[in-house]
């Protein structure tokens, strides 16, 4: 018995025998045989990790994007863009007559000074030659660039005029000389006036006046077109802004306008877009008339 529990005792190495009891029978085990078995020494990376790591590194779906194409909206006024549609079966003639009142004086005015100071300076520090010259060409130069200046200041551009080739073919014969003033002067610089024929609109609306408009309303003209009605006479059609009116401010004007551009023509109102109202000067001479 004293062997037996020193064999029970005993606990060395790996392979020390140990006293098993298997139905009150004692045998001799090998120790090795009850080691505990030795963990895998590759970890199982899907039980260890943290749910909201495997989460993560889940692969997201790619993004699907819609695009919507819009069709382009046309800022091109009605004006332009009713004019465009009828030379389909038409053709605009260009202005290309040469006249001194499409020249910008006030361009020419300041570019003659400008030009006239800077080499009179540069002639009189001896940075150019004809120093006897400068102080000519100083004398000259400082009024001309004023005058230049101050046209400048006071220039209105022309505005744009479109020109059917019929409506050109009847303008010397069926248009008045009304008419024909009224598109001479608005195709050409002016200088000193505030809007192109400020006096027949200032007449027709009535600044300031019980029954018409405060001035700030006025409408601005943006073009004029050359044209020729169904029944074959020509037409002056005067494109205006106004924003702060109506086409019923036109409408109750409608006599004003045949009164002020007559005699010998007929005055239509109409509105062609947002802001835009065309005044139709329509002549009353009939083109197949005998001289």
């Amino acid at each position: 018995m004293k062997a037996i529990s020193a064999l029970a005792r005993g606990g060395g190495g790996g392979g020390d025998p140990v006293l098993c009891s298997h139905n009150h029978h004692f045998t001799l085990c090998n120790r090795l045989s009850f080691s505990p078995p030795i963990p895998n020494p590759t970890p199982n990376l899907t039980r260890s990790r943290p749910p909201s790591i495997i989460t993560f590194f889940k692969p997201i779906p790619p993004k699907t994007h819609r695009f919507v194409l819009k069709a382009a909206e046309s800022t091109q006024p009605a004006s332009l863009s009713s004019s465009s549609t009828t030379s389909a079966d038409k053709t605009i003639v260009s202005d290309e007559e040469f006249s001194l009142a499409k020249v910008s004086f006030g361009v020419i005015g300041l570019g003659v000074g400008v030009s006239l100071l800077s080499y009179g300076f540069g002639a009189y520090f001896n940075i150019l030659p004809g120093s006897e010259w400068s102080a000519i060409m100083l004398t000259y130069g400082f009024p001309l660039a004023i005058i230049g200046m101050a046209l400048k200041y006071a220039e209105l551009k022309p505005v744009p005029c479109l020109t059917y080739s019929e409506a050109q073919k009847l303008r010397e014969t069926c248009a008045t000389p009304i008419l024909k003033q009224v598109r001479n002067d608005v195709i050409r610089y002016r200088y000193g006036d505030e809007q192109h024929l400020d006096e027949a609109l200032k007449r027709i609306f009535q600044y300031g006046q019980g029954g018409g408009i405060p001035r700030r309303s006025a409408p601005v003209l943006q073009l004029i077109r050359e044209e020729v009605t169904e029944d074959g006479k020509y037409c002056l059609v005067l494109v205006f802004e106004a924003k702060a009116l109506k086409l019923s401010d036109f409408e109750k004007r409608q006599e004003k306008f045949a009164s002020f551009f007559g005699p010998g023509i007929v005055a239509e109102v109409g509105k062609s877009e947002d802001n835009l109202y065309e005044v139709r000067l329509i002549s009353n001479t009939n083109p197949n008339a005998s001289p």
